[in-house]
């Protein structure tokens, strides 16, 4: 079979049942921490509605160049922290709202996909929509060769959500293989007391959900204070002066080389 982008070697969707878990916060530092290990690495922000990727790694305000290429538009992707960043905040005004019904977002996400010149790469990461929508379902459909990573929080609710996530994945339509479960927000690290943890959303929820689908807990990424300041001012968790953060998405990257690299993907899970 012929897959879309051929000169990636490994496509990672990091997908989120419900929004407000960090889903983008661990796409963008998930991807620098695979460039920083010395894989060429992309990342693709396909929440069309709410493209905050371009925040997160201080390009607000930045615009792609386009061109024409055998006779259709090819975007040039901005490179930042050592990774290809392509977005559609990169196409509109940061105060402008997409208003578009399924038909014309999952277009626009398909030209993204197609018309950028990425090159060859080790690593995509695509920063999904929250939720199962049709923006999601044209992603898997594009790229069946991905795996998928979703990222919850340790509270019910969340768990909730993921597992929908987890579903869809696994579905008879979409069958991607997911790699495992994300915990964000996992415990609280206060910045003068780093041998302290205080669970401000419970506990478990990412453990939970990792034995119901069969797949590992991949990491508990803790919540460190300046993180957030440092994600509004455009810069990532390698900025921060905490060790423990820094040390999450080392490992988390760590974990996801290895799993892609196995020599045999497991049996898909059954619910």
């Amino acid at each position: 079979m012929k897959y879309l982008l051929p000169n990636v070697k490994n496509i990672l969707l990091v997908a989120s049942g419900k929004g407000g878990v960090g889903k983008t916060t661990v796409a963008a530092n998930l991807a620098v921490a695979l460039a920083r290990n010395g894989h060429k690495t992309g990342l693709l922000d396909a929440d069309l509605f709410g493209p905050s990727v371009p925040l997160s790694l201080g390009l607000e305000g930045q615009r792609i160049k386009a061109g024409r290429e055998e006779e259709k538009e090819v975007f040039e992707p901005i490179e930042r922290f050592g990774i290809k960043v392509i977005s559609l905040g990169f196409l509109m005004n940061k105060e402008d709202a997409v208003i578009w019904r399924g038909p014309m977002a999952s277009g626009a996400l398909t030209q993204l996909i197609e018309n950028t010149r990425w090159g060859a790469l080790d690593f995509l990461v695509i920063d999904m929509p929250p939720g199962t929508s049709d923006i999601a379902i044209t992603v898997t459909q594009k790229l069946p060769q991905a795996k998928a990573i979703i990222v919850i929080t340790p509270q019910q609710v969340a768990v909730a959500d993921g597992r929908k996530a987890a579903h869809m994945f696994n579905s008879n339509h979409i069958n991607i293989p997911i790699l495992g479960v994300v915990e964000n927000m996992s415990y609280f690290v206060p910045e003068n007391h780093p041998e302290e943890k205080y669970l401000l959303f419970g506990k478990g929820g990412g453990q939970q959900l990792a034995n119901e689908v069969n797949v590992p807990l991949l990491a508990r990424i803790p919540m460190v204070s300046g993180v957030c300041e440092l994600g509004d001012t455009g810069q990532t968790v390698f900025a921060s002066s905490n060790k423990i953060i820094v040390e999450a998405f080392q490992d988390l990257s760590e974990q996801i080389y290895k799993k892609c690299t196995e020599p045999a993907w497991p049996l898909k899970p059954v619910f």
